[in-house]
């Protein structure tokens, strides 16, 4: 099985970007045996989440110092994750934390990837940044490309 994931928080503006994108994926009608989901990232969750997925692909709002809108994407068989892309998180575990604690438990699926959407506004409210949501369709391309 494939899994798409959006990560994020709706109502804290650039990082509702991974939710974001899952409601557009759900608005074109999805794709055939591929799983879309929204999740607010807890760790155990994400786990569970992916297991058994024999791809999963990951997309989430990322705070590095970038520009606005810059989309960062990562092989995580092939590509080490940066912590400071995921500097902080409202969980216990960063993503980067999450991905290599799944990786120290044998608990990777066999591909996955990560979409990190560099964000501008992570305050309270809805809505994104029109930086963030010009790179929406882009980002929707490359997951279709690696699915």
């Amino acid at each position: 099985m494939k899994k798409v994931i959006g990560i994020g928080n709706v109502f804290r503006q650039d990082d509702g970007v991974g939710p974001f994108v899952i409601q557009r994926l759900k608005e074109r009608g999805g794709f055939a045996g591929v799983e879309l989901i929204q999740d607010s990232g807890e760790s155990f969750r994400l786990l569970e989440a992916w297991k058994d997925a024999s791809l999963v692909i990951l997309v989430d709002a990322v705070l590095s110092g970038r520009s606005s809108g810059d989309i960062v994407r990562l092989d995580v068989g092939v590509d080490p994750i940066p912590k400071e892309l995921f500097p902080c998180s409202t969980h216990a575990f960063s993503l980067a934390e999450t991905i290599e604690l799944a990786r120290s438990l044998d608990q990777l699926p066999a591909k996955m990837i990560v979409y990190g959407i560099e964000g501008k506004n992570f305050e309270p409210g809805e809505g994104l940044s029109s930086e963030v949501e010009t790179v929406v369709e882009n980002v929707i391309e490359l997951i279709l490309e690696d699915v």
